[in-house]
């Protein structure tokens, strides 16, 4: 058991090899000493090492304005109460755009040579992402937001560093009724003045409802302008529902207004409307990207992509300290290779644990379930009570309607159910193996990872995961 929890944990993602932090994380003492305004936040432990309060936030504002001066160069500030982003987790993300901008997953389609151009989304005061790009790699920016104290502070920014700020634009979001979706429209009053001007944190509060759909300012459609081609865009969304929700975590204090930090329906909303406006905008950008606060909203938005037809699907874990956070990064721009992939897995084999199964179920009945999981949506499967595994064989269609939970009728099923021999197929095996009274071990063995369906294999033992948790385990809710 502890050589497993060592291995668990040597599998951790780590920070990105590009990032300047990677090797040097930073040193307390030695900016302390050479900044005298962050001296005074700076403490030692009983061991003698460098610590500041991350609970204090003059501190992790300080810390901020000291790194993007001595290690990029960068003249910077906010005001109180504005969101102080961490300099290593956003290079983080920086770093991973540009893999995704120099991988051949998709064809380079950038006219301008090596010009790269990015929008971020809600820019922020900080204006972070804008400022480590264009220092960092030399991008061009659009960056976008809608309150006046964020646009002037953000505009200060990047005025402040003459040598990056003919890369960066810094764009209001107008609002009115007219820039809503229809559907918008249709069913709420304007979340925004008609002069565009920064709204009081009350506006953005609807009564309570069911309808968790987005229902806010502009994010790209009727930002971008007719005919504007970027490489990618970026955001770091409000990723709670209340700002009660927001301060939860008493360990940190990175401040954040609640326009930067809360909207009606958290990150899932915000996220799915970046989605709705992709597939309006569609080739508009090379990749779309968005980070993600919680793992468990990724499983929804894959499934959202999905829906609206795009042709790759990228995902990462940023870890920076104890912090994670996820990237989400989709495009419609025609892979150079015919792999559609929400996880390029690197495993033939993935497994988990179904801890505290009711005493009324077994391995057997997880195993027909595991049966009737794949046959819901017309994949061939064949199960082996002796040896308690289940072949499957999925077509494209199989594996879009696990990703999206759409389940066939019975008629259906039987009309669907031998699977194409011509068409790209998914197989692989689920074994169920006892382990102590209570838990079992589900195992997925993917018989053949040159399939150009092999990248779903780990989104779809995820589905399985839930659904099987949902079904079997204490304390859930049944499937």
């Amino acid at each position: 058991m502890p050589s497993k929890k060592r291995r668990r944990k040597e599998e951790r993602p780590k920070i990105h090899p590009k990032n300047k932090y990677s090797d040097n994380p930073p040193d307390f003492a030695l900016l302390a000493s050479l900044y005298p305004s962050f001296k005074p936040f700076v403490f030692y432990s009983r061991e003698g090492r460098p610590k500041i309060d991350w609970t204090d936030f003059n501190a992790t504002r300080e810390l901020t304005r000291v790194l993007l001066l001595h290690d990029h160069g960068l003249d910077w500030w906010i005001p109180d109460g504005q969101l102080c982003p961490t300099v290593p987790n956003r290079s983080n993300y920086i770093h991973w755009i540009e893999d995704l901008l120099s991988s051949d997953i998709i064809p380079k389609t950038n006219s301008n040579g090596d010009n790269v151009r990015g929008f971020d989304i809600g820019t922020g005061a900080n204006c972070i992402y804008p400022l480590l790009g264009a220092s960092l790699l030399g991008w061009s920016f659009v960056a976008s937001d809608l309150t006046d104290v964020a646009l002037e502070w953000a505009e200060r920014n990047v005025k402040n560093n003459q040598h990056v700020s003919e890369l960066i634009e810094i764009r209001k979001v107008k609002c009115s009724q007219n820039t809503h979706t229809p559907e918008v429209l249709n069913n709420t009053e304007s979340a925004c003045s008609e002069e565009g001007e920064g709204l009081p944190s009350s506006s953005f509060h609807l009564p309570e409802s069911k309808d968790k759909s987005y229902h806010g300012p502009p994010i790209l459609v009727n930002v971008v302008r007719d005919g504007e081609k970027f490489d990618f865009c970026m955001c770091n969304p409000p990723f709670f529902e209340s700002i009660e929700e927001a301060g939860l975590n008493p360990k940190t204090s990175c401040g954040g207004t609640h326009e930067e930090m809360v909207c009606p329906g958290g990150e899932k909303a915000f996220i799915t409307r970046i989605i709705e406006d992709s597939a309006v905008l569609k080739q508009s950008f090379r990749w779309y990207t968005s980070m993600v606060g919680r793992k468990v909203n990724l499983k929804f938005l894959i499934a959202k992509l999905r829906e609206v037809g795009v042709t790759i699907v990228k995902t990462t874990e940023f870890v920076q300290g104890q912090t994670c956070r996820w990237g989400l990064a989709w495009s419609f721009v025609p892979p150079t290779k015919k792999i559609i992939s929400p996880h390029v897995t690197e495993k033939n084999i993935i497994s988990f644990m179904l801890e505290g199964l009711q005493r009324q179920f077994g391995a057997i009945q997880v195993l027909q379930s595991v049966e009737s999981f794949f046959h819901a949506v017309g994949a061939s499967c064949k199960l082996n009570a002796s040896t308690f595994t289940v072949d499957i064989t999925a077509s494209t269609d199989h594996c879009n309607a696990l990703l999206r939970n759409e389940v066939k009728h019975h008629d259906e099923v039987a009309s669907c159910s031998n699977v194409q021999e011509a068409s790209p197929n998914l197989c692989f095996r689920v074994s169920v193996f006892q382990q102590i009274p209570g838990t079992l071990l589900i195992k997925g063995s993917l018989q053949h990872r040159d399939s150009p369906l092999s990248g779903l294999f780990s989104s779809i033992i995820q589905q399985l995961e839930d659904a099987l948790r949902s079904k079997f385990c204490r304390e859930k809710a049944n499937f």
